[in-house]
């Protein structure tokens, strides 16, 4: 079973929804960074399920490092994160271990581990797992900061609405959307845009129903050169990253989907000086050339699908009887998760880039 991410800084995540804890363990820290206790249990607060769109399940994630940190700061050695489960009701899920929930892995994992799976509440493959993803970003995001880099996600569109874009001040850059996003428990930029999405995710609730929406990222103030040609390229490892995180479904960087229909003339990014610093004139590509960093911040773009676990009757099977079946799921789920994912990406951009920038310059770099 592959849990293990990283080339430098490797993750390993571990546990399941409704066992006793979840986790993950981090190797190759830069020794004597700090340790910012408060700012990850605030990373986990916006992960957290809240109002009306989100699941009932109480999470309230009083996580714990068992290792890799002293006196407040890494030691350089594996740090182990662990967040205790609470709240589970498994009984919500007893009648449901032969049959498949359509749009989750219960069939696959079935298959995939001959029936010894833990199914209770998606087990392995639930997002429960990214709180742990969450804590590992409480971590490294300070130590990005340190070395001036910022990373800011908002919900670009959801239920036919959509945010404005970020917004590039040519001091800043994106900085100040950076700012406005980072405490925001509703990542929307435009406030009547965000009253707008709101009231449409809750109306789709109200119908036993789930809905998607794309989330979108920025990376300001990694150096040029950092990345690999072909296969750990800046897109493979970041793409690598985020299809992990369950309900991605589709990546895009820069103006990618939109550059198929235009031309080479109006989406080649125009070299120009800024003082001794190469830039480019625009950013259709997302920062990135040749799979590595060009200077400018890394755009992309995620694709989230809705919710699978809706309270509409579907169609399924009951795969260790043969038969099909209908199914109507109980217990509590979360109408839609993209205000809660984009918390997710954030940290494994954190993981990727942190992991990336070891790779160029050395786990000193962030010393």
């Amino acid at each position: 079973m592959k849990n293990t991410f990283g080339n430098n800084m490797t993750v390993t995540i571990f546990g399941e929804s409704h066992g006793p804890a979840i986790g993950i363990v981090l190797d190759g820290l830069t020794p004597g960074m700090d340790i910012d206790q408060e700012f990850i249990a605030h990373q986990l607060t916006l992960r957290r399920p809240a109002g009306k769109i989100s699941t009932a399940r109480k999470e309230a994630d009083p996580y714990q490092i068992l290792s890799g940190a002293f006196e407040g700061k890494t030691t350089g050695t594996s740090m182990c994160i662990m967040i205790p489960n609470a709240d589970t009701h498994s009984s919500d899920y007893s009648e449901l271990k032969s049959t498949a929930r359509p749009g989750h892995a219960d069939y696959t994992a079935d298959v995939k581990y001959h029936g010894f799976q833990d199914y209770r509440g998606g087990g392995h493959f639930s997002g429960r797992i990214t709180a742990a993803l969450v804590a590992a970003g409480g971590v490294l995001i300070p130590a990005l900061n340190k070395k001036g880099i910022y990373i800011g996600t908002h919900i670009k569109s959801c239920a036919g609405v959509e945010d404005r874009a970020f917004s590039c001040d040519g001091v800043k850059g994106y900085q100040g959307d950076i700012d406005t996003l980072k405490d925001a428990s509703f990542a929307v930029l435009d406030e009547e845009a965000a009253k707008e999405m709101l009231a449409r995710m809750e109306a789709i609730a109200a119908e036993g129903d789930s809905v998607g929406g794309v989330l979108e990222t920025v990376i300001s103030g990694v150096p040029a050169g950092v990345g690999e040609p072909w296969f750990d390229s800046v897109e493979s490892l970041l793409s690598h990253g985020l299809f992990s995180i369950p309900a991605i479904k589709g990546v895009q960087f820069g103006d990618a989907f939109a550059m198929v229909n235009g031309r080479g003339s109006e989406y080649n990014d125009a070299f120009r000086m800024d003082g001794d610093r190469v830039v480019t004139k625009t950013n259709h590509n997302g920062g990135i050339n040749g799979g590595i960093t060009n200077g400018m911040p890394i755009l992309f773009s995620c694709a989230v699908k809705p919710t699978p676990s809706i309270y509409k009757q579907q169609e399924t099977v009951d795969f260790k009887n043969g038969v099909d079946k209908d199914l109507s799921i109980q217990g509590r789920h979360d109408p839609a998760i993209i205000h809660r994912a984009r918390v997710v990406v954030d940290s494994v951009a954190a993981i990727v880039i942190y992991d990336a920038l070891v790779g160029r310059f050395g786990t000193d770099y962030f010393a």
